[in-house]
């Protein structure tokens, strides 16, 4: 096992700069999460990339926004600009839950921790930057700016915002896997041209002033309708996303133009998606795969999730209307090399207190490895931001062999004992009869690689709902899939004599979805005898279709009027179908099932009919079963 030293990691303080021998810094990059030097916390891979790319660039994680600001003065000026990396996830989404409660604790933090970032870190730290030091540019990066890098509605704010640019006044976002622009944008300075010339790379966003937007050479332009219209009118921003997913998700894009006072903001298209030559060259990097030593003791718990995980590929081409991943990484599949992902897993095998587990062996999704168009041409032309709804594209090579050749490997390695798939599993892709049978018996025998060796006991697959009309809007495939899914699942355990269970996600109050719907869930889930602990509440997060759908309450798509519960109240109701096993839910249960007109669901749910309400305090406890327990 490699004993790491300080000077390994990259520079937090001014004493770790004096052990470089550095006396100033060409980036300083300013994170809301605390630094971890792995390949999946975003302000390590960012600062990693400069670094091997020769510049000197240092990490404040962290930063105390209170007071006299001695962490933003602490490394004094970068020669070419700051960066903001505001953390893995939106603050908000962070710290809040669907409900706009506090969360538990802060999983990117020191000891779950809640007072080390502020709400919208993004705007705070540039903010003090600004004030400190008005003459240096300051860039932003990670989800936060990505997904506000236009008109979006904040859910904690209940408001339409305009691009993040114009509430932070920083000088441009780099937007999605930003390794690529960071380093275009850090040449173009070195050449010494000043940030507000720089017009024209990839994956930026920049304000310009109204009227004088600089041409565009080689794309064509989408004007959207300006922040103040959206204002106005709900539909024209519902209007806005259809060519902001698309956008994000074609291979040759246009650039995107939004008004918003005297200004424009102007989003470049993004660059192509990375070769596997350009990701080896991400993940190869010298990450000690740690934490900082500062964290000595202390527990960050999103990394005791991931530090024995080994991501293989980037992108998702499943396009489901809530999710942020298209619209970050896009929906071209990028992959590690074999031999790139062997490599990190020794590394892992090294690592302190590793027994021989992988805890996941995956990526966005955990079976789209080597996943792409047959026909590139016709990818180059495609539109559609997903490749298997409403069906799986004829042209998508759906074949699993290389993936199940990648767990064959790992598997057969020194140290291994088992390689979990803890990301989540498209069923629908195992499930799809393809023209070629090769691929099918791909299909066929992948399943069974994974049901066999590579489930820790509970394999996650997200079914989301059982309503068609809701899963349409979802863009999901219809229920029946999960159940000849879990048909499978349970022939092969049987068969194999294992006690695995299938663990089911599902989403209540999403555009579409009404009351008697989820009481259909509690219904069809309660047959499969299912007892569901993985569920959540529709949280609308920046851009996303399904938020845009249930603010505007338009699909941006059809622009036909869609229906959302909107209320605290509607959206509890709905939720409280999840849990209709529980004694203390029973009774509100039973009351908005006979108000809905569905007495009938009372039987299924509970095997009789009451004439009226039971008083459970005059019931005994009932016995605790165990949760999520599969068909036996």
């Amino acid at each position: 096992m490699k004993e790491y030293k300080l000077s390994d990691f990259l520079p937090t303080t001014r004493k770790e700069l004096d052990i470089r021998g550095w006396d100033s810094l060409d980036v300083i990059l300013f994170s809301a999460d605390a630094y971890v030097d792995h390949p999946s916390f975003g302000a390590a891979v960012i600062g990693r990339t400069l670094e091997a790319a020769g510049y000197k660039v240092a990490i404040v994680p962290q930063p105390d926004w209170h007071g006299d600001f001695r962490d933003f003065k602490k490394l004094g000026k970068p020669r070419l600009f700051f960066g903001i990396a505001p953390g893995c996830m939106d603050s908000m989404v962070n710290k809040y839950t669907a409900n706009r409660r506090l969360r538990s604790e802060d999983a990117y933090s020191p000891d779950g921790r809640h007072d080390m970032r502020p709400e919208y870190p993004t705007i705070v730290y540039t903010h003090i930057l600004k004030q400190l030091f008005p003459d240096v540019p300051v860039v932003l990066g990670g989800i936060e700016a990505s997904m506000r890098r236009l008109t979006h509605y904040d859910y904690w704010q209940d408001r339409l915002r305009p691009s993040l640019l114009c509430d932070s006044h920083a000088d441009m976002i780099i937007y999605g896997m930003g390794e690529k622009t960071i380093l275009e944008l850090c040449r173009r300075m070195d050449d010494g041209f000043p940030i507000s010339s720089i017009t024209d790379i990839p994956q930026t966003v920049y304000l310009a002033q109204k009227g004088n937007v600089p041409k565009a050479t080689a794309t064509t332009d989408i004007v959207l309708n300006s922040h103040e219209t959206c204002l106005q009118n709900k539909r024209a921003e519902a209007e806005n996303y259809r060519h902001i997913e698309e956008e994000s998700n074609k291979m040759h894009a246009s650039r995107l133009l939004q008004d918003v006072g005297n200004k424009t903001v102007v989003v470049n298209p993004p660059f192509p998606p990375m070769t596997t030559e350009e990701l080896d060259a991400t993940f190869d990097l010298p990450y000690t795969r740690l934490p900082h030593p500062k964290y000595k003791g202390k527990r960050i718990p999103a990394y005791e999730m991931i530090k024995f995980s080994v991501n293989i590929h980037r992108g998702c081409f499943g396009g489901c209307a809530f999710c942020t991943i298209s619209a970050h990484q896009g929906k071209f599949i990028a992959c590690r090399s074999k031999e790139s992902i062997l490599r990190e897993v020794k590394q892992v095998v090294e690592m302190p207190g590793f027994k021989g587990n992988l805890s996941d062996l995956g990526g966005p999704s955990a079976n789209m490895y080597g996943m792409g168009g047959r026909n590139k041409k016709a990818c180059e032309k495609c539109a559609r931001p997903s490749c298997i709804h409403p069906q799986i594209c004829p042209n998508l090579d759906t074949n699993h062999a290389k993936l199940t050749e990648i767990y064959r490997a790992v598997d057969s390695l020194t140290g291994i004992r088992h390689s979990y798939i803890g990301s989540g599993v498209r069923y629908d892709l195992l499930l799809h009869r393809s023209s070629d049978e090769a691929t099918n018996r791909s299909a066929a025998e992948y399943t069974r690689e994974l049901i066999e060796r590579h489930v820790s006991g509970r394999l996650k697959v997200a079914p989301e709902h059982v309503a068609d009309r809701v899963l349409q809007l979802m863009r999901k495939p219809s229920f029946q899939q999960f159940r000849d899914f879990k048909r499978i699942f349970d022939r092969i355990n049987k068969e194999c004599n294992l006690n695995q269970q299938i663990i089911p996600y599902f989403i209540s109050s999403h555009p579409g979805c009404h009351e008697e719907d989820m009481a259909e869930l509690a219904a069809i889930t309660k047959s499969l005898d299912f007892h569901l602990e993985q569920v959540q509440d529709f949280t609308p997060t920046p851009m996303t279709i399904s938020t845009e759908a249930w603010y505007t309450g338009y699909d941006p798509y059809t622009l036909k009027p869609v229906f959302s519960a909107r209320t605290p109240e509607e959206k509890l109701r709905q939720r409280q179908y999840f849990f209709w096993y529980k004694p203390e839910m029973r009774r509100d249960i039973e009351r908005s099932l006979r108000a809905l007109g569905r007495i009938d669901l009372i039987k299924k749910l509970w095997g009789h009919e009451n004439n009226r309400t039971t008083d459970y305090r005059e019931r005994p406890k009932e016995k605790k079963r165990r949760p999520n327990r599969g068909n036996r």
